[in-house]
Formats: structure tokens, sequence, C-alpha cells
């Protein structure tokens, strides 16, 4: 494990020392997304992300840009459900350079108003591209249909209407209750001194914030299983589905991951193997489980041709009865660990996954995660919790489901 440090007004730290690399990752975590947003302000998250970048008090956005530049390193950030991210990545020399930008657009942003508008121009296009991507929309139409119109279930960019209404006092308003010390996480990893990072820290950011505490945290639920259906003309047929799964930090989510992995996670899983192989219907089909603080979804996806859309339905449908009536075999539950092995430790070898990973897992599960004792439980896992898993979590009858193509009617399962 790596440093750690909780300050008086609870923001956290942590470093974790990386000797032998030569780069540094750092990250400001900020515990919100779209689930806390209402219906009106839904986008305000993302909206904020984007305009903390245009502009400090003694910084332009261009100037911004043009010093991370100079000194060799990237800076970026990204918005999700119930996380946004201010993070750079530089060698390790320039890492205080890196810290005390992001600490200027963190604290000293002007939010002038056409910098505002000029952002928002850019976002109503990142909506348009999204809405012409129809796998973007499909999932988050089957977001909708299995959490509902709030919180999970909301887009992470919102509507365009929102976007267009958004000023000055919004962004205060909201920032105001959310990004508070309490609700930060700064994770740092790559080959630094730990004490003079604190240091740092404590000077640039520690200091900075108030002992204001964060507003009540929206939780979000699944509801009733929905069907949705999103006409639009375009080649394919997009379809979805969403499973009951695992909220972040159960003990049997690497369960989950490893019966994820043999239905629907790399091309020898079956879905891959039947849906596309065997019967030609699908280029892209797969699966994957999303963990967030208070519940999970399993997700399944395919693309297919129109003509063929409730044929694949049935198809994957039946590949996921048989996936809960037989469980896995030995040979599968082997080769999927391996595959779950492998990824953590591949992650181990970079510096903004460390970074990212030890920060989430302190911000959402409020304690350090521990590579050794990852590998240890993934070890420890059988080829029947495996299947009990699989027994509880894959009942595609009770699936909710998303549609989006020319057709103009919902799923049948």
């Amino acid at each position: 494990m790596g440093f750690y440090k909780k300050y008086d007004n609870g923001l956290r730290l942590i470093v974790n020392k990386l000797e032998g690399f030569q780069s540094v990752s750092a990250g400001v975590l900020v515990k919100t997304g779209s689930i806390n947003e209402m219906t009106e302000e839904n986008g305000i998250s993302h909206f904020i992300e984007h305009v903390m970048f245009k502009g400090t008090s003694k910084r332009s956005s261009f100037e911004i840009s043009d010093y991370i530049d100079r000194i060799g390193a990237q800076i970026n950030a990204f918005t999700s459900k119930e996380l946004t991210c201010y993070y750079t990545k530089s060698t390790k020399d320039r890492l205080n350079d890196s810290l005390e930008v992001l600490a200027d657009i963190f604290f000293d942003s002007t939010f002038k108003k056409e910098e505002l508008e000029k952002e928002k121009g850019v976002i109503i296009e990142e909506i348009n591209m999204s809405e012409d991507t129809p796998e973007d929309l499909l999932f988050d139409l089957l977001a909708k249909s299995y959490y509902g119109s709030a919180g999970l279930g909301q887009t992470i960019l919102g509507p365009s209407k929102n976007i267009r209404h958004f000023n000055q006092n919004n962004i205060k308003s909201y920032m105001d209750k959310y990004y508070t010390a309490d609700n930060v996480v700064i994770s740092i990893a790559g080959n630094v001194d730990e004490e003079q990072t604190e240091k740092t820290i404590e000077e640039l950011f520690a200091k900075r914030f108030s002992n204001k505490k964060s507003a009540e945290q929206v939780k979000s639920k699944s509801g009733k299983p929905a069907h949705l259906h999103l006409s639009k003309r375009i080649e394919q047929s997009h379809i979805g589905f969403a499973l009951k799964g695992l909220k972040m930090g159960d003990e049997k989510s690497d369960a989950l991951s490893i019966a994820n992995a043999v239905l629907g996670g790399g091309m020898s899983s079956r879905l891959f193997q039947k849906i596309r192989e065997v019967l030609g219907l699908a280029y892209s089909v797969y699966s994957y489980p999303s963990a967030y603080k208070n519940d999970g979804v399993i997700e399944i996806y395919a693309g297919v041709n129109t003509d063929y859309r409730d044929l694949a339905t049935n198809a994957i449908a039946e590949e996921v009865r048989k996936f809960k009536k037989d469980g896995v075999t030995e040979q599968e539950f082997l080769r999927a660990k391996e595959q779950l092995k492998s990824s953590t430790i591949f992650g181990r070898e970079s510096t903004s996954s460390q970074m990212l990973v030890h920060g989430k897992y302190m911000i959402y599960l409020g304690k350090q995660f521990d590579y050794d004792d990852r590998i240890d439980k993934l070890d420890a896992i059988t080829l029947n919790d495996v299947n009990e898993i699989i027994e509880k979590h894959f009942d595609i009858d009770k699936a909710s489901t998303a549609t989006v193509g020319p057709k103009r009617t919902s799923l049948k399962i």
C-alpha cells in the first residue's frame, strides 16, 4: 500500500511510489457526476469539467494548454455517472508544475460569460456526435430502461436545452455542494518523493479548501424492467439487455467478472463464438458489468442487421439461458480467471491506471486498494463461486432491454 493522509477538512491524499518509473500521474477526483443532478441541471457535471479549462485568474485557456505542452506534460479530465476527474501525466521532475496547473484550474477558474458561451457550442456538438453514434444512444437508452429517468438513468452529457441555459451561478451553486474537501481524493502514482509530495498537496490544495461538507449523495437503484425503443434511420439495429449486477466493492464482484468474461468478455466468449462466429449475426457483440457505489448492472450489446434483429435477440437470450442453466466449465473458469489476473497485473504497470484505481477505491469505498490482496482473492475464487453468481444474476427473462434502429417496436424476449 502507498502513503495515505486525511487532512482535517476531509481531503484525502494517496501517493503510490513506483520505483523505476519515469512518469507520474496525478488526479483530482471529485465524487459527483450525473447521478447527483436534478432533471433541469442534467449535464452540469460534464459542463463544469469542460469550462474548468477555459481560463483562470492568471492563465487564459491557451496559456493553460501552452504551459502544459512546454513542460512536456498532458492534462485532461472526464465525467462519469458518479465521478469527475481532472488529471495530468508528466515526467517525475515536472510533477509540481503539473500539480500547480491542476490547482489553478480547480480553485481559480473564472468562468467568464463569453468563454461559457463558446464552450456551450462545443458541448452541444459533442451531444450531436453522440446522437449520431447509435451505440452511445443504445447504452443511454438501456440505462434509462434499467434505472428510470433520474439518477443513474440520466445521460452524462445532458440535453442541449439544459446546456444552453447554464450560467456562472449554476456552476458555482453546484460546485459549492459537491466540490468540497471531504468529497475529493487526490491520487498520485509514480516515482515520487512521498514526503515532498504531501507538502506540495498541502500548500496547493489542502489549505485552499474550507471545512464545508458535501451535500448528500443521491442513491440510485434499478426499478421494474422496462423495454424501450428509439426509432432511427440507420443501417443496423442495436440491441441491449440489462441484468442486475453488484455494487462496487462487493466481495463477489470478481466472481461476477469471471462469469462475464466467459459469457461475453472476449473473442473466446460464448456470445462472440455463437452470435458472430457460428451464426454470423453480428460484427460486435459483448457483455460487461458496471459497478456503482450502491448498485450494479450487467449489460449485453450487439449490433445486427435489422432483418435479423429478432433472430439475434432470441439467440442471445437462449445463450444466456443455457449459461444460467449449465454454468461454466472448469476450462472456461481457469481461462477467465487468468484473463482477470493478467488485466490486474497489466494495470499495475501504468501510472495512470494506478492513479485511477487507487483514487476510485478510496473515494467510493473509503479504503486503500491493495494489488497483492486482489491477486490473493482472485486465486481463492472457485468454480462453484462463479456458478452461484451465474445462477443468481443471469436471468435474461427479467432483463430490461433497449433497441435503436429502423424498426418501430421494442425487443421481445
